[in-house]
């Protein structure tokens, strides 16, 4: 096996389970972080999870990326840019909106730099 296929595997695999994780770890911080804001129950996260809804999409994305590395891994690097632009535009950037949007950014190279070092 060669050195390029080996870092091709590595760096798939790296995205995937880091695309994962972080997705889910997201997501379920999104839905229940502002839950506490309408009680302490199962409504009140219903009520709180309009604030979820853009993690689902992302875990969508990496599992278009599991299957078409080039076109999940184009599509969620154009939407971390495009994230970068729009908080900074808005003018609501935290660093840990900051770190958020590299991570996102760095899981989508990932998984271009699988699909460049396979072609």
């Amino acid at each position: 096996m060669s050195s390029t296929f080996k870092w091709a595997n590595f760096s798939r695999l790296t995205a995937r389970i880091l695309g994962l994780i972080f997705g889910i770890l997201i997501f379920i911080f999104a839905l229940l972080s502002g839950a506490e804001a309408y009680g302490n129950d199962f409504m009140a996260i219903l009520k709180n999870s309009p604030n979820a809804l853009p993690w689902p999409f992302f875990l969508l994305l990496i599992w278009l990326a599991w299957k078409n590395e080039f076109l999940g891994g184009t599509i969620i690097t154009i939407i971390g840019i495009a994230m970068l632009f729009l908080f900074q535009i808005i003018g609501n950037f935290m660093i840990s909106t900051f770190v958020i949007i590299l991570m996102v950014l760095f899981i989508g190279n990932l998984f271009l730099l699988s699909w460049w070092l396979r072609k």
